[in-house]
């Protein structure tokens, strides 16, 4: 066997061993939604949605925590998206220097953080010292998760508007904040926009954090200095219950949660990317 039929083969060995594997991923992820879709979308009911938990045998639903999850994720993103909208403008346009790479370093380590440290880092700076869980805690550490993803989408993002533009800009006169404002956020504005809603999708489905700051309420709780709802620990709780009614409740929110963000990466990727309706 020649040099060049031996390189042939490992070649198709290698594609053959790489399309097994990439079946074999979009296998697993379809078991996984079938399961998903299957045993969630069973025990959906508009109860579910308009009632709130309740003890075992009282057809509770999941309405409080629906509600306490969209809360503290909105206010998350309040926190988190003008900040890291800022910060990678800064990385993008000004970022030269120590500083810069330290604020790069930062941002690549909270990207891969385990979303449970950034919950004991919160419980140390707030729980701990406030004596309290509260829904404002669970709002802060998602706002945590969030941040390093539009930090990083949008100083991505920025540096691929052509530098033509901005040098137009700045020979019509204009100063540095109306070329950032009207020129280049203005032409990274999907880029940019997909970034925070993947930035919610990470977010929405952390248990983890949740449990050491807004540790959850099986009430309907609108208090941000209280503990609060969320979707993804009540099905932590209700998933390894002995009630099957819990159980099912379960499987409910996991379905929502899955659906939201499969929506929230639907319209990321095809309606806000480049070329699609929105672009």
């Amino acid at each position: 066997m020649s040099r060049l039929e031996r390189r042939l083969l490992a070649d198709r060995v290698w594609r053959l061993v790489a399309t097994g594997l990439a079946v074999l991923a979009i296998l697993l992820l379809a078991w996984i939604l079938w399961t998903v879709f299957y045993r969630g979308a069973s025990a959906l009911s508009l109860s579910v949605l308009t009632t709130p938990t309740m003890p075992p045998g009282r057809h509770g639903g999941l309405a409080n925590s629906i509600v306490g999850s969209l809360i503290q994720v909105v206010i998350g993103l309040v926190i988190a998206a003008p900040v890291g909208l800022m910060a990678g403008t800064y990385l993008s346009e000004l970022g030269r220097g120590k500083f810069a790479d330290a604020v790069r370093f930062v941002n690549d380590v909270l990207l891969s953080a385990p979303s449970i440290l950034i919950g004991l880092f919160v419980y140390e700076l707030l729980v701990k010292p406030m004596g309290a869980f509260s829904g404002f805690s669970g709002a802060l550490a998602l706002a945590v998760l969030i941040l390093p993803v539009v930090v990083r989408a949008t100083e991505d993002m920025l540096r691929l508007v052509p530098s033509s533009l901005r040098e137009a800009a700045f020979a019509l006169g204009a100063t540095r904040a109306q070329v950032v404002t009207a020129v280049l956020w203005r032409a990274a504005r999907t880029g940019i926009s997909t970034g925070i809603l993947l930035s919610v999708a990470r977010a929405a489905g952390e248990t983890a954090p949740l449990l050491f700051t807004s540790l959850g309420n099986l009430s309907w709780s609108f208090d941000l200095g209280a503990p609060m709802a969320s979707l993804p620990v009540t099905i932590y709780q209700y998933a390894g219950s002995p009630f099957d009614e819990w159980v099912a409740l379960a499987w409910a929110g996991a379905f929502l949660i899955t659906v939201g963000v499969l929506l929230l990466n639907i319209v990321s990727r095809v309606v806000l990317a480049p070329g699609g309706k929105a672009a």
